[in-house]
């Protein structure tokens, strides 16, 4: 049967707000801020990727198939228990895990300034404003009808928040959840931090869900039950100012230098068309084929699948 929607579905847009987006088949975004840091694939197990930092105490697990594919631990030592765990499901866009893996990149090259022990290992703060100020500066609100020993923030939406559980005791404890989209398998994200989790971690990963701007995705990544939550502008029909043209910079003369002189040597006209052509198909054969120090982690778990139900069902 013919499928109108068939030349859309592979369609390019931006999705509006980003917490809602979901996965994008790739993850790439949320290993970005630590591409330099050691990688170590597994052949076997669940776990098919551990990012380290240098000396092993911040890890960053890749669980492709599971329910949560990101678990991201930090400890004193190590080969010492992790101080803090946070994990993220299959529903939560890579770039809100981003919002954790760069602010733990800055907290460890900074780690010499902050007595050699790392601000990624810091106590949390007693307040659980700190946590939350990013939502809250962007206007979420508290919701007066959450339970007893816990305190909620809600998206002005009503499509995301924060719960944080403070009659939860114990280290392993899980004390804050992020969660956006209505509960199901395929529409809620959550991202969930155990009670040692310093607070300017947990800020830094709330402030991209704060944040207003909206990511890439193509249509059919866009799950059928949250398209009438989101707004979908399809890239290259985004209105607004034009943007100024700034200056040339030395690198750009040269890189424009480099180029006429190769399509000079090869006398070969181009068009827009033949570019976009060529860019495309570059594209497609990077996502196709792992190159070291290039890691695509859906490329080495393949599609999410088996995944368990959700922890929870709000």
């Amino acid at each position: 049967m013919h499928d109108p929607d068939a030349p859309y579905r592979y369609q390019e847009v931006l999705v509006s707000p980003m917490y809602l987006a979901g996965m994008d088949g790739t993850a790439d975004a949320s290993f970005a801020p630590v591409a330099h840091w050691p990688h170590h694939r597994l052949d076997e197990g669940p776990c098919q990727l551990v990012v380290t930092s240098p000396d092993h105490r911040i890890r960053i697990g890749w669980f492709g198939d599971d329910f949560e594919p990101w678990k991201i631990t930090a400890a004193e030592e190590a080969i010492a228990a992790p101080r803090w765990t946070a994990t993220f499901n299959h529903v939560t866009p890579p770039e809100i895990v981003a919002g954790l893996t760069a602010a733990l990149a800055r907290d460890y090259a900074e780690s010499d300034a902050y007595d050699g022990n790392g601000r990624f290992l810091a106590r949390p703060s007693l307040y659980w404003r700190d946590a939350v100020q990013p939502l809250t500066d962007a206007g979420w609100t508290r919701d007066g009808a959450a339970e007893l020993g816990t305190v909620e923030i809600i998206a002005p939406d009503g499509q995301a928040g924060v719960l944080i559980d403070n009659r939860r005791r114990g280290a392993d404890a899980e004390t804050v959840e992020l969660w956006a989209g209505p509960p199901g398998w395929g529409t809620r994200a959550e991202a969930v931090f155990t009670r040692g989790t310093p607070s300017h971690l947990i800020a830094a990963t709330a402030a991209v869900m704060a944040d207003s701007a909206p990511v890439i995705r193509e249509r059919h990544q866009i799950h059928r039950e949250m398209e009438h939550l989101v707004t979908l502008t399809p890239v290259g029909q985004v209105t607004g100012p034009p943007p100024v043209p700034r200056a040339p910079t030395p690198l750009d003369v040269r890189r424009t230098a480099v180029v006429q002189a190769v399509q000079r040597a090869q006398r070969v006209p181009r068009t827009a068309a033949d570019l976009r052509v060529m860019a495309a198909q570059s594209r497609t054969a990077g996502a196709a084929q792992y190159r070291p120090g290039n890691f695509t982690p859906a490329a080495a778990a393949g599609p999410l699948a088996g995944a368990a139900a959700p922890r929870r069902n709000r």
